[in-house]
Formats: C-alpha cells, structure tokens, sequence
C-alpha cells in the first residue's frame, strides 16, 4: 500500500488502490488532446449548445475544430462552477477534491486569484499537475497534493471553499462531506458537480451499472447528497439540474474520433431519466 514519507497511508483500502492504479494509467485523448487547447487539462464533461458546424467543412480540419468545441463545452462546466463558489478575495484558500489533472483548480485561481489545493489519489496526476502550476508561472498559489480526500490532513477550517468536480462517486458521501465540514470555515462554500441516479425511477437503471463499470465508481442516488449534506452541516443554497444541458456535448462526442464507447450509455441514461447532471451549491454553517 502507498504510503506518505510520515508513514501516514494515503491510500486506505484495495478499491482505493484500484481507483488510484486506474487514474495513474490513463492517458484518454478525449482528456488530453483537450487540454491541449489552451493549457487547462479537465476530466470532466461539457454542458451547452453544440455548433454542429464542427462537423463540416474540410476533412483534414475538422479533428481540431471537434476538439476545440469539447474543450470549450467543458470549459463552459468549469467557469460554471467557479461562479457558484461565492464571492472569493486572493487571501482566500480553497481546495479543489479530486484534482485530476489540474483545469479546475488553475481556472479559479485565475478567475479569483486565491491560493489552490488541489487533492488526488493519483500520483502520475499530481505530478502532471504541479508541472503545469510551474510552466503557468503559479506554483506559489496553485500547488497539488497526493492525499486522500476523505482525509487530507490540513487545518480545521482552513478554506473558505471547497470543489467536487464529478469526483464523489469514487468515495462514500458521509466521510466526504464530514471531512469537508471539517475543512470549511462557518459560512464557507461547497460545490459539487456530479451524475446522480434519480430515485424517483427507482434503483440504478442498466445504463448507470455500465458506466460504473467503465469508470470503477459507485454512482450516488440524488437523495443520498441531501442527506449527507444535512448531517453534515452543509445546507444546499442553490441546485441546478444541467441535465439538459449535457445531452448535447454528449450527443457531439459520440459521432466524432474522440469516442470511447461510453457515450450511449450516458445518452440513453439521462434521456430514461435514471440519471441526472446536477450542480449543489451549499453553505457550511
């Protein structure tokens, strides 16, 4: 098991291990060839209106013009969740909860200017990220860590906001959201963005088992977020179903070369109503 030089185990469990080794591996050019673009490597998805003219004109263009309509998709997913972080001020410390490779957590420090932590189980990842905090000129705000989101041993109370960008269904909902309770000061701000199955179709439909199968997660119901949340002094300000507003990059990602097989899933899922795209804006109080 990996372990912190202070001996202090990063990694708590097999699945962990699991999740970690999958993380470490990947290299998906529907991840990189992305954040090619402009430098912010995200590993989430997109939510907007397509221009389906992408798909048109020359043939030997239309690979870039495919990859820089979904990178501003999920640019758009991005600059979504930051605006709902609440009023921040460059002394403020936040932290970015499944850091992946990096675009969350350099776009608000771009947006706000604050100091950034960001946290991942995925080493390879980490480090991508702490070199493009140098390469960007600001790895003395944005800095990267390999910790264990359910507990990452930095100071009670220490930010002013915290960020799931669809990085919850990698872990159980009550360590999540009591160690981020832990973390937030009175009147802090978190936000997540995340699919969720929808209880009132009942137990996870097919196409959801699918894509926990492809991506090793364990996707929460809706209510489980309330839930947690209410037992977690974290009470929801703002929720924004962005159901609607997935299906089209998810529709464009399908017919291009940047595919991986699990978009009809995530198409057939959401159009069934078994699963939903929500943003939860809630107070830490």
């Amino acid at each position: 098991m990996t372990v912190t030089p202070n001996a202090v185990p990063v990694l708590s469990s097999l699945y962990q291990q699991s999740v970690a080794d999958y993380w470490n591996a990947e290299e998906n050019p529907v991840n990189l060839r992305l954040g090619e673009v402009d430098g912010l490597y995200h590993h989430h998805y997109g939510i907007g209106e397509v221009d389906w003219s992408v798909l048109d004109g020359p043939a030997d263009t239309r690979e870039r013009r495919v990859v820089n309509e979904l990178h501003r998709l999920e640019s758009a997913q991005a600059e979504t969740l930051v605006a709902h972080l609440g009023p921040l001020r460059p002394e403020h410390r936040v932290m970015d909860a499944g850091s992946g490779r990096g675009g969350s957590s350099f776009l608000t420090n771009l947006r706000t200017g604050c100091q950034v932590d960001g946290v991942s189980i995925s080493e390879s990842q980490v480090a991508f990220a702490n070199q493009q905090a140098k390469e960007r000129g600001v790895d003395d705000r944005v800095r990267f860590h390999f910790r264990n989101m359910l507990d990452t041993r930095f100071p009670t109370g220490e930010f002013q906001a915290i960020w799931n960008n669809e990085s919850t269904m990698y872990v159980e909902l009550s360590l999540l959201f009591a160690e981020h309770a832990r973390l937030l000061r009175r009147g802090g701000r978190y936000v997540c963005i995340t699919g969720c199955y929808n209880d009132a179709y009942g137990l996870p439909s097919r196409a959801i088992s699918q894509i926990n199968a492809h991506y090793i997660c364990d996707i929460h119901s809706r209510s489980t977020y309330f839930k947690e949340m209410a037992a977690n002094r974290l009470v929801p300000v703002s929720v924004v179903d962005l159901t609607a507003a997935t299906i089209p990059y998810w529709e464009l990602r399908a017919r291009t070369h940047l595919a991986t097989g699990i978009e009809d899933a995530f198409l057939e899922a959401y159009k069934s109503g078994s699963f939903q795209y929500l943003l939860i804006a809630a107070d830490r109080v």
